[in-house]
């Protein structure tokens, strides 16, 4: 049997197909089950919950963001073995995509409104980092996951104490996420300067806030 090799056309498309399913919530399924499975609800507060499902939303949209990247690096991605790499990934991240979307339902909360407009700068982003060599664009994954294993940690210790479901979900993400980032830099991505982390960093406070409200 023969493989055929995908041309343009057909990473586009298969681009477009992954977009809806990222967007419209529908056709994603989660290859590892929630690590929250089977634990009991906490008790929470109005406001406990209310916070909880802030976090939760900010989280959704970093993994919106995460397909949006991977799949855009892998579109301009110059050799097979970097673009499976980004493949691969973003398969993780659909788990992530499924899990927060579960606890948001749960915390009787939606996702973020502005997940289209996160979704098509990470696509951009990711295309830009690919086209220009396959070294900065496994950087870019690793300075990325720096960026969102910080946030992680940060919401880890800002959960409300007795939400032990969000809590087992981002540290499963968190360990991912250190995964992603370290296979980048061994597949042979480029370290980046502090500067451009800033910037980054930047960048990343501004879909927090925002989309914890949106």
């Amino acid at each position: 049997m023969t493989t055929r090799n995908l041309s343009a056309i057909d990473r586009l498309l298969a681009e477009a197909d992954s977009m809806l399913r990222s967007l419209s919530r529908r056709g994603a399924s989660a290859a590892r089950p929630s690590p929250a499975e089977g634990h009991s609800d906490a008790d929470l507060t109005p406001e406990e919950q209310r916070h909880a499902a802030g976090l939760m939303r900010v989280n959704h949209t970093g993994e919106v963001c995460a397909q949006a990247l991977y799949q855009g690096q892998a579109l301009t991605a110059r050799t097979a073995g970097t673009r499976d790499e980004m493949l691969d990934a973003a398969q993780e991240e659909i788990d992530h995509l499924v899990w927060c979307e579960e606890r948001l339902q749960e915390l009787n909360a939606r996702p973020s409104a502005l997940n289209p407009l996160f979704y098509g700068a990470s696509l951009a982003m990711g295309a830009a980092a690919g086209a220009i060599s396959d070294k900065m664009s496994l950087g870019f994954v690793h300075a990325t996951e720096e960026r969102v294993a910080s946030h992680l940690r940060h919401h880890l210790k800002i959960l409300p104490r007795q939400d032990r479901k969000s809590q087992l979900i981002l540290q499963k993400m968190l360990e991912d996420e250190e995964r992603h980032g370290a296979n980048a830099l061994k597949a042979g991505g480029e370290e980046f300067p502090r500067p451009i982390k800033d910037v980054m960093s930047a960048l990343s406070q501004l879909m927090t806030r925002s989309t914890y409200y949106l």
